[in-house]
């Protein structure tokens, strides 16, 4: 089958289409022929090896963490699924590589593909939808009728936890993001857009209930600050990659913990505000349920640009440029 694999670290272009063996599936597995895929900031992260220090790759090695697609064969204990069954899922970290043909996904991981959406924009949700629900749903509980910042709204987080966060009952939503995706950000739910070049969202914000915070470094004291007094702040970054790049992959990760980590759980504490560093857990279940919100319309998804699995290097170059509005989708069906 084909895939796009890396032999080493580095930029865009350490990128190869190759044929590779075909995978094996286990008696909990499912194999899925993968109609499409996505790219996330995660996935760029771990082809520059900033992640070393968490996800170790074998080289070569087949990366990408979204797939939309159709079962073509189940293992000897699986129940949920059968083949022909259209399904969508987000891997864990230790079993990557949707940038391929296909892929053989444990069966908890896996969830039915929404009716009502095509492979490229089913493949666009899973990754950034769970890592929302986790943050949202799991380290925040936020309840109906409180307000919620969400950091970057216009990117794949932030585009899915905008719509999330009215869905469980949010009364008032707030975002930041450039002027140019003001428009954007309100039609998925957003009732006050922040401008973060010219505004500090430390005052436009206060008190807020709930904060998503995805830029990490000084944003995230701010945020402590920001959210009233027992509330709550979900991050999905920390800086892994900046410490891995001073201290190396071995030392990055405890770098990160002693400098940055431990700092900001103080700093919380000193508020009585509850802090959690998500890291995204790869649930059917969890996929499941927001499967059930799409397909009752409270979810759609955000698409910016859709490349063919033979331009997975530029896929990423244009994710990396920052103006990405939405998820950047990887056809891989037409490979």
């Amino acid at each position: 089958m084909k895939a796009a694999r890396i032999h080493e670290y580095g930029e865009p272009d350490v990128f190869r289409i190759e044929d590779v063996e075909e995978p094996t599936v286990g008696s909990n597995e499912v194999l899925v022929a993968i109609r499409a895929s996505s790219v996330n900031p995660i996935d760029y992260k771990i082809r520059g090896g900033g992640q070393r220090s968490v996800v170790w790759l074998s080289m070569p090695s087949k990366l990408g963490l979204d797939l939309s697609g159709v079962v073509t064969e189940v293992g000897a204990k699986v129940t949920r699924f059968a083949v022909g069954d259209e399904v969508y899922a987000s891997p864990s970290h230790r079993r990557i590589g949707t940038y391929a043909e296909r892929i053989a996904v444990r069966e908890s991981e896996l969830a039915h593909k929404p009716k009502n959406l095509t492979h490229e924009e089913a493949a666009s949700i899973p990754l950034v939808g769970l890592t929302a629900w986790d943050c949202l749903v799991g380290a925040a509980n936020v309840q109906p009728g409180e307000r919620v910042l969400v950091q970057a709204g216009s990117g794949g987080v932030g585009t899915f936890a905008i719509q999330l966060a009215k869905a469980l009952g949010a009364s008032e939503v707030l975002t930041t993001c450039s002027p140019r995706n003001h428009e954007l950000v309100r039609s998925l739910g957003a009732d006050v857009c922040i401008d973060y070049r010219t505004e500090d969202f430390e005052e436009v914000a206060s008190g807020v209930d709930v904060i998503l915070e995805s830029i990490g470094g000084e944003d995230v004291r701010k945020a402590i600050r920001t959210v009233r007094r027992g509330g709550r702040v979900a991050c999905i970054t920390a800086g892994l990659p900046g410490y891995t790049e001073q201290y190396g992959p071995a030392l990055g990760l405890t770098a990160m913990v002693s400098k940055t980590a431990t700092r900001m759980m103080c700093a919380a504490i000193g508020r009585n505000v509850k802090l959690r560093f998500v890291t995204r857990k790869a649930s059917g279940e969890n996929l499941q349920a927001i499967t059930d919100l799409i397909e009752a319309g409270k979810i759609r998804p955000v698409i910016d640009r859709v490349f063919p699995l033979d331009d997975i290097a530029d896929a990423h170059r244009y994710l990396e440029t920052g103006r990405a509005r939405g998820k950047v989708v990887i056809d891989v069906a037409s490979a």
